[in-house]
C-alpha cells in the first residue's frame, strides 16, 4: 500500500481525518470561487438585456389598432371632437408609421386608429360586393387594371416545315377613379360637453353606417359618375352574343317568374369553369326567399343553410351573398347575379379617412365632415353572368 503525499507542518504525515478536513476545505474554496464567477455573470446578462429592452421600447413602433384612452393622440382627437381644440393634434410629434394625427391640406385630420378601425370592420362585415370582391389600397387618384381580352395563337409544328406567325395578345387598360365619400352627422355641443357620452362610438357607428350604405348601392347600380361603376350598370346582353364589355345573362323562360329553377343551373354553367370554381351568388332577401323554396326531383331543397356561425348558405353547392341593393324579381329584372367577384370586380380605395369638425354651419349643433376615397369597376366581364326574369 503507497503512503499518502500529504504531510502535516513537521514532515509527519496526516491523520485520515485531518486529510479528508483539508479535501473538504479545499472543495468549499473553489465552490464559493465558481458561485461568485458564476452572479458576476449573471449580472452582467441582466444589465445587457435591460439595455437591449430600453432600446427596444424606445424604437417600438405605435399601435396600429386598438390604444389606451390615455394615449396622447388620442386624447387630443377627442378635445378636437368635443371643443374643437386643435392645438394638441399640431403638438404631438409624429412617428413614421402613426398617421393618426396628420394635417391634412384641407384642414381635416386622419382618424384615430381605434375609430379607423371600427369603421373598416363595419364595411367589411355589411352585406355589400365588397365582401366578395378584389380590394386594394392605392395613394393615386385611379387604379388601373390591366386586362388581357384574347388568346395567345399557337400551332403544331414539324422539324422541317416553316413555322408561320400567330396571333398576338391585346392587353386593355381599365381605369378605376376614386370618388369622394362623405358623411355629415351633426351632435349638440351639450351632448358633447358630456364627459359620459362616448363621443368616437357615435361618430363611429355613424359614419360607418353611412358609407356602407352608399357603397353596397354604388358596387351594384352606380353609374359612375361621382361614384363607383356597379357591375350592373354596364350593358347586359344575351350571353350567347356576349362580348368584352358586356354582361352576359342567362334568362329564365318566364316572365318575371323563376319557373322551376332549370335556370339556375344554367346561369352556373355559363360561366366559364376557370371562374366557377370560386363563384358566388348574389341575390337580395326578397329573392334569396324564392329561391329557398326551389326543390329537385327527389324533394330536396337547392338551398341550404350554412352549417356553422358565419358561414354562408349554399345554393347548388356555391355560397349566396345577400345584397339588399340587387333587384328584385319582376319583369325582365337581372335579379340574381352569379360569378367570381373576386376576379370580376375591383374596389379600390385610399386608407386613410379625414373628419371635419364645423361648429358655425348648424349652430347650436357640431358638424363633423368625414371623407373617404373609394372607387370600384368590373375588371373582368367575363367573370359575372346574372340572370334575366325574362323569356328570352
Amino acid at each position: 500500500m503507497e503512503m499518502t503525499d500529504a504531510t502535516a507542518a513537521g514532515g509527519d504525515p496526516l491523520s485520515p481525518a485531518e486529510e479528508m478536513k483539508t479535501a473538504v476545505g479545499g472543495f468549499v474554496s473553489e465552490l464559493k470561487a465558481f458561485r461568485a464567477e458564476i452572479e458576476t455573470r449573471v449580472q452582467k446578462q441582466e444589465e445587457k438585456m435591460t439595455m437591449f429592452e430600453r432600446k427596444t421600447l424606445a424604437a417600438a413602433r405605435p399601435a396600429l389598432a386598438a390604444t389606451d384612452y390615455d394615449a396622447p393622440h388620442q386624447k387630443a382627437f377627442d378635445a378636437y371632437l368635443r371643443s374643437g381644440d386643435d392645438d394638441g393634434l399640431r403638438g404631438l410629434e409624429l412617428d413614421h408609421k402613426s398617421l393618426s394625427t396628420a394635417v391634412n391640406s384641407d384642414g381635416g385630420y386622419l382618424v384615430d386608429p381605434q375609430m379607423s378601425e371600427t369603421i373598416r370592420a363595419v364595411l367589411h362585415s355589411g352585406a355589400s360586393i365588397r365582401a366578395v370582391a378584389t380590394v386594394v389600397n392605392v395613394e393615386a387618384t385611379s387604379y388601373d387594371v390591366l386586362v388581357d381580352t384574347t388568346d395567345l395563337g399557337a400551332g403544331w409544328a414539324s422539324e422541317t416545315a416553316a413555322t408561320a406567325e400567330t396571333g398576338t395578345p391585346t392587353i386593355d387598360r381599365i381605369t378605376i377613379p376614386l370618388h369622394e365619400l362623405s358623411a355629415l352627422p351633426k351632435a349638440s355641443q351639450r351632448l358633447l360637453d358630456d364627459a359620459a357620452f362616448d363621443i368616437e362610438s357615435w361618430l363611429a357607428g355613424r359614419i360607418a353606417e353611412k358609407f356602407a350604405r352608399a357603397e353596397a348601392a354604388a358596387f351594384v347600380t352606380g353609374d359612375g359618375i361621382d361614384k363607383p361603376t356597379g357591375f350592373l350598370t354596364h350593358p347586359v346582353v344575351d350571353n350567347e352574343i356576349w362580348d368584352w364589355g358586356n354582361i352576359g345573362y342567362v334568362p329564365t323562360g318566364s316572365d318575371g317568374a323563376l319557373g322551376n329553377g332549370d335556370a339556375i343551373i344554367d346561369l352556373v354553367y355559363a360561366l366559364g369553369a376557370e371562374y366557377r370554381a370560386n363563384g358566388t351568388f348574389v341575390m337580395n332577401s326578397k329573392t334569396a326567399g324564392e329561391v329557398r323554396k326551389l326543390k329537385d326531383g327527389d324533394g330536396r331543397f337547392l338551398w341550404s343553410d350554412g352549417l356553422a356561425a358565419g358561414e354562408p348558405a349554399r345554393l347548388l353547392g356555391y355560397p349566396v351573398l345577400i345584397a339588399e341593393d340587387m333587384p328584385d324579381i319582376a319583369s325582365g329584372a337581372d335579379a340574381i347575379a352569379f360569378g367570381d367577384f373576386a376576379a370580376g370586380y375591383t374596389v379600390a380605395e385610399r386608407p386613410d379617412l379625414r373628419v371635419l369638425r364645423d361648429p358655425f354651419s348648424a349652430k347650436p349643433n357640431v358638424l363633423f365632415y368625414a371623407t373617404k376615397r373609394v372607387g370600384g369597376d368590373v375588371s373582368d366581364f367575363a367573370a359575372i353572368k346574372v340572370l334575366r326574369f325574362a323569356v328570352s
